[in-house]
């Protein structure tokens, strides 16, 4: 059993480190842009379902209630964090629209849409990268396996794909919280000064 857990933690570090390299300037990239959009005085639309969903929140949460340092709350809202809304949504008019109906009520141009989502296949994130692109909003896609997902297929030049290539969802879920907490500190620095390398 000890050496399991041993195992899992060096497979764990190989996928985190193997990803970093490989993703650490689309990260950079990723935090330009979420910068630019706050500057620009808009806002983050942020959703993602299951696991995923819950760093959404996460997310959503360290920019509007700070990340590592007192500073003021950035504009972020996640859309899976109303179970009312979101179920209602689903109910009324499909699950496919549970998010892309809150975009298209809540979005405005030059506002970002965040999604996470292990394999990039699920269709109420598909949907609401239509409704983001309908609205003249930018996309940051945290997606993951080892194909290319229908979300990668909507995406134009104009947005950013953070794509961790593994299988393994729990590699691909810690991949993306760690990507969220690079983000947030790059983020944060922009904004309010000082990096500690």
């Amino acid at each position: 059993m000890e050496q399991r857990v041993v195992t899992l933690f060096h497979r764990s570090i190989e996928a985190t480190m193997n990803a970093g390299e490989l993703l650490a300037p689309l990260i950079a990239e990723a935090s330009e842009m979420i910068v630019h959009t706050l500057l620009a005085e808009n806002k983050l639309l942020i959703c993602g379902n299951g696991l995923s969903g819950a760093l959404a929140q996460s997310f959503s949460a360290q920019l509007m209630g700070g990340f590592e340092r007192e500073r003021p709350g950035l504009p972020a809202l996640a859309l899976n964090g109303d179970a009312i809304t979101t179920g209602t949504v689903a109910r009324n008019h499909g699950r496919a629209e549970s998010y892309a109906r809150q975009v298209r009520a809540l979005g405005h141009p030059g506002d970002l849409l965040v999604i996470i989502s292990t394999d990039g296949r699920d269709s109420n994130l598909v949907q609401a990268i239509r409704a983001a692109h309908d609205r003249d909003m930018g996309v940051l896609a945290l997606t993951g396996g080892e194909g290319e997902g229908d979300c990668t297929a909507l995406l134009d030049v104009h947005d950013i794909e953070l794509h961790v290539p593994s299988e393994v969802p729990s590699e691909v879920h810690q991949v993306h919280m760690l990507t969220l907490f690079c983000l947030c500190d790059l983020i944060d620095s922009s904004l309010f000064g000082g990096y500690e390398d």
